[in-house]
Parts: C-alpha cells; sequence; structure tokens
C-alpha cells in the first residue's frame, strides 16, 4: 500500500516549485512607515520619467517586471517573480512534464551569465554535452550578460523541434564552446532503477508529483525480482539531484522511515514552524539503505538524506551536498503571474540547518574526474552564491563539492564502494549506522570517515 505524508500547509517548495493559498500576516508585518512611502513615491516618479523621456519607448510592462525582480533578487538567489507564462511553466515541470532544453539554471550574480546547475538526464541539453558549472555567455549569437534569468530562460524557449545555439564558458577550456540544441518535450522521469544481482538501485533525478509513486513502484518491482533473503538491501542515489517539491521530499524519506520526525521548517515568527513526521511502514522492510550524494543533491534531496542520517536509517556516502537549506513559497498573484519568496529554512531532524553547510558524508568517497574534464567541472554550492542567506553554522568550508557521476556504472568509485559495502566485500566503521546509539541517544552524529 501506498502511503502519502499530508502537509499542513501546501505551496512549500525548496526546488521545483507548485501554488497554492498563503496565509494572511498581521497589519505589523505589513505595515510602511512614511519613509517607505516616501521611497515607493520615489520610485514613481523615477517610473515616469522613464517611461516619458528614454530615448526610445520603452515596454513598461518589462521596467516594472524588472523592477521587482532587482528588489527580489536583492534578498537571495532564490526568490524571484514570475509572470503568467513563467507560472504556468514551473507549474508544468512539477507535473513531471514540459517543453524545452533540459537544464537547471541560475544568474550568476558575479559574471551576470546564466549558470548551469545540472543538465538533467535523457534530456536535449544533457545529450549534446552541456555540464554542471557551464556559464552561458550567448543565445543564438546573442550576448547574456544584461538580461534576467528571466528574460534569459524566455530566449532558450521556443517551439518543440526548433534549434538553438548556446554559447558556454567552461573552467579549463581554452575558447568559448557552442553548443547546438534542438528543443523538445522534456518528459522528466521522477525514478530509475535496476537490480545489481541482489542489490536494489533507485536513482531519484527530481522531485515531483511523480517521484513517491514512482519509488513506491520500483521497490515494489525490485522486492519481486529478488527474494527477501537474497536482497541485501538498497542504494538510494540522490547524486546530482536539484531538488523539488517538499512533500514529496517528506514522502521519500517516510519511505524508508518507521517513526521519528523528517524535517521542519521555520519561518521569521515562531507560530510558523512546521514539523513533518513519518508514518509506520518501512517499505523496504528495515533493509541496509546506502544514501549517494555529491554537490549536485541540493535542497528536497537534501532533506532525505538529512532525515535517514539523523536517524541512523541509511549510511550517506559520497561528497558534500549542495546546501540549500531554504524554502520557497509561491504566493500566486492572479492573471499576473505568482512571487516565489524565500519565507523559510528547514532543519534535519537533530535541529541542524545545512543552509549554506550541506550534508557531509558518513564516508567521504571523491569521484575522480576524466582527464577531459579536468579543470572544466569546479565545486558548486549554495556558500558561493552571491546573497545566500548566511546559515547558522556555516563556516569557511562552505558547502558543496564536484558535482560528476561517470556515465558508465564501472568507472563510478561511489556506487561501486556502495554495492561492495552491502555485500559485505568491504567494511567501514560507518555502515551499517549504530541503530541502538540511535535509539538510546536520540540523534547523536558521528564523525565521518574517508575512503580514498
Amino acid at each position: 500500500m501506498i502511503r502519502k505524508v499530508t502537509l499542513v500547509a501546501a505551496g512549500i517548495v525548496i526546488g521545483a516549485v507548485t501554488v497554492s493559498a498563503v496565509q494572511s500576516v498581521g497589519t505589523s508585518a505589513v505595515a510602511a512607515n512614511s519613509e517607505t512611502y516616501k521611497q515607493l513615491s520615489v520610485f514613481g516618479d523615477v517610473f515616469e520619467r522613464v517611461r516619458a523621456q528614454y530615448v526610445t519607448p520603452p515596454d513598461e510592462s518589462d521596467l516594472v517586471e524588472n523592477a521587482i525582480n532587482g528588489m527580489l533578487t536583492s534578498l537571495d538567489p532564490h526568490s524571484s517573480f514570475m509572470n503568467a507564462e513563467d507560472a504556468e511553466d514551473m507549474r508544468t515541470q512539477t507535473r513531471g512534464e514540459f517543453g524545452g532544453l533540459g537544464i537547471e539554471v541560475t544568474l550568476d550574480q558575479d559574471s551576470e551569465l546564466v549558470k548551469v546547475i545540472t543538465p538533467i538526464d535523457d534530456t536535449p541539453a544533457s545529450a549534446a554535452g552541456v555540464l554542471s558549472g557551464d556559464l552561458i555567455s550567448e543565445i543564438d549569437g546573442e550576448p547574456v550578460r544584461g538580461l534576467n534569468l528571466s528574460q534569459a530562460v524566455d530566449k532558450m524557449r521556443g517551439p518543440i523541434g526548433s534549434s538553438i545555439e548556446l554559447t558556454v564558458l567552461r573552467e579549463g577550456a581554452d575558447a568559448p564552446i557552442k553548443i547546438d540544441i534542438t528543443r523538445a518535450i522534456i518528459k522528466v522521469k521522477a525514478v530509475k532503477f535496476r537490480v545489481e544481482g541482489d542489490v536494489g538501485y533507485i536513482r531519484v533525478i527530481s522531485f515531483t508529483e511523480k517521484t513517491y509513486n514512482d519509488l513506491a513502484s520500483a521497490i515494489e518491482t525490485i522486492n519481486k525480482e529478488v527474494p527477501a533473503d537474497k536482497l541485501k538491501g538498497y542504494v538510494l542515489d540522490l547524486r546530482l539531484n536539484p531538488g523539488g517539491l517538499l512533500d514529496q521530499a517528506i514522502n521519500v524519506s517516510d519511505a524508508f522511515l518507521d517513526r521519528g520526525e523528517i524535517v521542519s521548517t521555520r519561518g521569521r515568527n515562531a507560530e510558523e514552524t512546521r514539523r513533518y513526521n513519518s508514518r509506520p511502514g518501512d517499505l523496504t522492510s528495515g533493509k541496509p539503505v546506502i544514501v549517494l550524494v555529491n554537490g549536485g543533491s541540493a535542497s528536497a534531496s537534501e532533506i532525505v538524506a538529512g532525515a535517514l542520517q539523523d536517524h541512523k536509517r541509511g549510511t550517506i556516502l559520497g561528497t558534500r551536498s549542495f546546501g540549500k537549506g531554504s524554502v520557497q513559497t509561491i504566493i500566486p498573484l492572479g492573471e499576473n503571474g505568482a512571487l516565489r519568496l524565500t519565507t523559510a529554512l528547514y532543519y534535519t531532524p537533530s535541529g541542524a540547518s545545512i543552509q549554506g553547510i550541506g550534508i557531509k558524508p558518513d564516508i567521504i568517497v571523491e569521484q575522480p574526474l576524466p582527464e577531459e574534464l579536468k579543470g572544466r567541472v569546479r565545486q558548486t554550492g549554495e556558500s558561493e552564491l552571491r546573497g545566500h542567506i548566511q546559515g547558522q553554522d556555516e563556516t569557511e568550508e562552505g558547502s558543496g563539492s564536484i558535482a560528476y557521476v561517470p556515465p558508465e556504472a564501472k568507472d563510478d568509485l561511489q556506487l561501486g564502494l556502495a554495492l561492495e559495502l552491502l555485500r559485505g566485500e568491504k567494511t567501514d566503521p560507518a555502515f551499517p549506522p549504530n541503530t541502538a546509539q540511535a535509539a538510546k541517544t536520540g540523534l547523536d552524529a558521528e564523525e565521518p570517515t574517508s575512503t580514498e
């Protein structure tokens, strides 16, 4: 039977987004003082001057939209305004199907270029060779610098089957790289799985509306293919997973947990704190779990990794995760679009915020880069984003790591060690986790070990 966790507050997101109603706030939170109204008056004066006297007639809607985005991007890298078209695209993406290139992007504040967070598996961008960390400098020969993120994304949209040329700057490359991509309908598979002999391998690619049901089906299929007495356990691969819907992160965590808190979210006011707990019933029947993470594991994937780590339900293996510990709420603005606003931080069951820090694996395994990518793929993390919210425990070490997974399983050191540990071919003090200690002492974390 498929179990669902019902959220108390809908519309909470941590990567991809969804639309919902938002609680009203008291007048003290929204009342502006006289100085604020004077500044708004200045804005109105400037707008009228630009509208009436600029050398060429400006698009007034663009002026307003850019002004709003300027205000929001000054807060943090994840708050933004979505016009009606963008809001509809966002709703489509959370359903797991959309048209486009298949890349997760953000605006790099230092270079003012569009930065690729990660190409989505089995999409035109991935097939064309776009890499995590690439900086898009031109779109069809037109410079990106000077555009906001929304404008750049608009230029990358187009009819299905049409082509686009991206010019990317890649660290270590001697010259800009031109990449031709043909737009297509992106049907994102939320979960991929296979049987690795006596181990179930499950890769969660993104947290869309389909993720939990796909995960439950994957576990059910693996259990049918491998008898319970032969199944050594599961590898849950969250590498290169950029995040998604909060309710799906909670449900995925719940699939492996039988009790206890999964995550809490805390806003500016104490009464806004929300705690989400697991329900009885572990879909994997308590089989050992090793969770793989790297610098491309962000938001929702960090919630899952943090919950399983704190409860000693799974051993985390890989490199430090991205470190995005903030929650965005989508506030509908009627026909005008929607506001994506950071409204809370999330905390793992032990009460830790991973904002700007990331999840530190129990077993650290660095994945070497092939020669052709050395110097071209760099470490990425929330702590490197200009204007990011400072994490309460953030240090100079920061968050994130190299976000690279070899295309061939035989070259995947992280996956290889996970399989060897589950089969008992190798041992490590961090596997299996000390569940007895977790029950006795609560949620004490162990010091990570390092495996070369």
